[in-house]
């Protein structure tokens, strides 16, 4: 099923006597329903409304991710929450599109300094379960109504309605851009390291530890803006953090720009065996829960997000426990995900929050179904 219009897939939606599986590319199938019929969104594609000038970009929900970040290429601008791409990981192919991109509200390292996805998302369209066609948000910043449905829409992983247009507020692409690095660093260290960095005026970007980098441990720390100032501030950092040991930049751009996609799309653990975790943490107790996991680990976000690598079939929560946060399993096979939900289980009030909310738009369950339990 491939409509050709928001009007088509209303009717298809409306039509529908069983389950839909929602694509775009097909590049982020993290626990995705294996019965039902696959909707894609596909065609719904192209730019719509491009306003440098005013920061805001309009796109069909089907739209390549390339071709967003090759439009906006052109006019120096950026998507600000650096988009992950899950092909590596989940050794997937095809184009990723910007409507997968908010269904799963797919961040990177920018996150910690630019918001995540949902912090730049500012309109959207979508078709619910019944086949009605909604509009959110607005085309300008300022525009605020309908502000708490778009943000339910970016990462609630097509349960809520099917996307068709999605609208951003961009930003100017730096001049430069440079990693501070120190090497050697235990995650107990590092984190702290991290927290020091982005407790500094010096507007760190990105703050990752990679404890089983080539030639050891590393802790990685991103600065960008006027290429004076880049300079200016990476020598600083380096200051602030010399009890940490002696820290190394990098000022190439396209050697900068390859450690950051690396550490944004997890590819120390692509095409790795075992099962891919996401941890969401307290980035205090980020060093502690790591070696919990009992895996190998990569942190992002100052220490907030770890990725895990654990053999095939581990139940990590279970390894685990309780702890303050949450964990995602993003990639694992069809027995382990018949085992384990994709999704930590929610406290009762908010699980019947998220019920009530999925009855509301899709009061015949489905879209995706089966994804959120």
């Amino acid at each position: 099923m491939t409509p050709a219009d928001e009007m088509e897939l209303s009717e298809m939606v409306a039509a529908a006597s069983g389950p839909l599986r929602i694509a775009g590319g097909g590049t982020r199938p993290i626990g995705r329903p294996s019965e039902g019929d696959t909707l894609s969104v596909a065609r719904l594609s192209g730019v719509e409304l491009y306003e440098p000038g005013a920061l805001t970009l309009v796109v069909g929900a089907g739209t390549p991710v390339a071709e967003v970040e090759r439009v906006l290429g052109e006019e120096n601008q950026r998507l600000p929450f650096e988009p992950m791409d899950h092909r590596a990981l989940l050794g997937t192919d095809g184009a990723p599109t910007i409507g997968g991109v908010v269904a799963t509200n797919a961040s990177g390292p920018r996150r910690i300094q630019a918001g995540a996805c949902r912090d730049s998302l500012i309109g959207v369209r979508f078709v619910d379960g019944s086949g009605t066609r909604l509009k959110n948000g607005g085309r300008v910043m300022k525009n605020v109504t309908g502000y708490d449905l778009v943000k339910l829409m970016a990462g609630s992983y097509g349960t809520l309605g099917v996307l068709t247009e999605v609208s951003f507020k961009v930003l100017p692409a730096p001049a430069a851009q440079a990693t501070v690095s120190l090497p050697g660093l235990s995650p107990a260290q590092a984190v702290e390291a991290m927290a020091v960095a982005l407790g500094s005026p010096y507007e760190v970007s990105g703050a990752a530890h990679l404890p089983d980098a080539d030639g050891g441990p590393v802790t990685l720390l991103r600065l960008e803006g006027f290429a004076d100032s880049v300079a200016y501030r990476s020598g600083k950092l380096g200051d602030a953090l010399k009890r940490f040991g002696a820290a190394h930049v990098e000022a190439d751009s396209a050697e900068v720009a390859a450690t950051w996609r690396a550490i944004r799309d997890v590819e120390a653990f692509a095409g790795t065996p075992g099962d891919v975790w996401r941890l969401s943490v307290k980035p205090s107790d980020g060093a502690e829960i790591a070696e919990r996991t009992g895996g190998k680990v990569m942190f992002d976000w100052g220490g907030g997000l770890i990725w895990v690598l654990v053999p095939e079939g581990t139940d990590l929560r279970g390894r685990l426990g309780a702890f303050d946060g949450h964990a995602t399993l993003v990639r694992a096979s069809a027995e382990t995900r018949a085992k384990l939900p994709v999704f930590q289980h929610e406290p009762e009030p908010l699980a019947r929050l998220s019920r009530g909310l999925r009855e509301k738009f899709d009061p015949r369950g489905i879209l995706n179904p089966g994804l959120m339990g």
